[in-house]
């Protein structure tokens, strides 16, 4: 017998409970990177999350004899909405047993949160913030994840989905490229080089984290305006910006954050970051001041690390085309060949961008992972 329960976020015990069902479920699992509890309790923070601003969500288990066997979270991103003119759900948080009955349970309430408020199709995974990972893994579950920058899950999420009725919706591929591999064709070098001895785009660098979060506010606003034309864009708040900004400056370095300059303005942008995945794995998503030795296992893992994620490249779509993309691809293999990284993953690219998944390939990029977005007419 499943019973299904609203979570009440005010209640301790019922907030431990959903989120230590993901823990439990996927503990010994040598490809899972666990995320960072105090990321998880802050979901539930309806007064620190900016995504409470203006957006609305709710969390649900399914029980069996008094065990959680699944979770889910219904969301309502009111911005999207109003943005793409749709009334959609959206869910996160997903995760149950191999257990038709049990994904069922989670889903059918999702459902009924999201027909209650009028909306007509749910779709997901797809998180509170634009750092969470989109989709369900439907390929390369072999592989490692990339730090908490994706979702993991076991293979049978997908029969899962597609019994409950799920189609597709888009699917977002992660890239492996080796150091060696990373060659730009001469066409696209010829026209780099061009764009540099020209000067009519400039790479600007960073050596500093002061000097980071000087520039931070206007890489964030550029960041925002990037992927209008994305499947996934909707007009980030102050707010949002400000987290995102608050969250990449945590785990950066600025030698590996480089931004495009036309004249005085950014125009576009390369995020790197060192894979510290085994870290996170072994201090069990448990990293905080409290816990200073963890701290200190991650700053020993960016030394080591010889993979690094590019999840963050854009150019403002005004300027793609006119050699802002080469330059671009140049500067990321330059950074490669200079560096302590022997491999790099272009994580979660959505197949909507047609361009930068063009490019990917052209420099060598091999997809590897695949993780599909889902929805359903409600």
């Amino acid at each position: 017998m499943i019973e299904t329960i609203k979570v009440d976020t005010g209640n301790k015990g019922q907030v431990k409970e959903f989120i230590d069902f993901h823990y439990d479920l996927y503990q010994g699992t040598p490809q899972w990177v666990p995320p960072f509890y105090s990321d998880m309790y802050l979901v539930f923070d309806k007064k620190k999350h900016p995504f409470y601003e203006k957006n609305a969500a709710e969390f649900f288990t399914a029980r069996r004899d008094g065990k959680v066997v699944a979770r889910i979270a219904a969301t309502e991103n009111t911005v999207f909405n109003e943005y793409h003119h749709t009334r959609k759900a959206q869910f996160y948080y997903f995760d149950s047993i191999d257990d038709q009955e049990a994904a069922d349970a989670v889903f059918n309430a999702a459902f009924q949160w999201a027909r209650d408020r009028k909306l007509d199709t749910i779709v997901g995974p797809k998180g509170l913030s634009i750092f969470d990972g989109y989709g369900v893994q439907i390929e390369g579950n072999e592989n490692r994840a990339m730090m908490t920058m994706m979702n993991y899950n076991f293979l049978y999420y997908k029969n899962l989905f597609e019994k409950a009725g799920f189609e597709k919706e888009v699917d977002f591929v992660s890239c492996y490229l080796t150091r060696e591999q990373f060659i730009l064709p001469p066409k696209m070098q010829e026209v780099a080089k061009r764009v540099e001895e020209r000067g009519f785009f400039k790479v600007k660098t960073f050596e500093t984290k002061k000097e980071l979060r000087d520039w931070s506010w206007r890489i964030g606003q550029t960041y925002n305006k990037t992927f209008v034309n994305n499947w996934e864009y909707y007009p980030l708040t102050e707010r949002e910006i400000q987290f995102l900004l608050d969250s990449l400056l945590t785990i950066a370095d600025p030698k590996m954050i480089k931004v495009i300059m036309h004249n005085d303005d950014i125009i576009g942008f390369l995020f790197g970051f060192p894979d510290v995945s085994e870290a996170l794995q072994r201090q069990k998503g448990k990293v905080g001041f409290s816990r200073p030795w963890g701290i200190i296992d991650l700053l020993s893992e960016f030394k080591k690390t010889t993979f690094i994620s590019l999840n963050g490249a854009g150019v403002l779509p005004e300027f793609q085309g006119r050699g802002a993309n080469a330059l671009l691809y140049n500067e990321m293999a330059k950074y490669l060949q200079g560096s302590q990284f022997e491999a790099a993953e272009l994580t979660q690219v959505a197949e909507t961008a047609v361009q930068m998944r063009k490019d990917l390939k052209t420099v060598g990029g091999k997809e590897y992972k695949n993780h599909r977005v889902y929805r359903k007419s409600i």
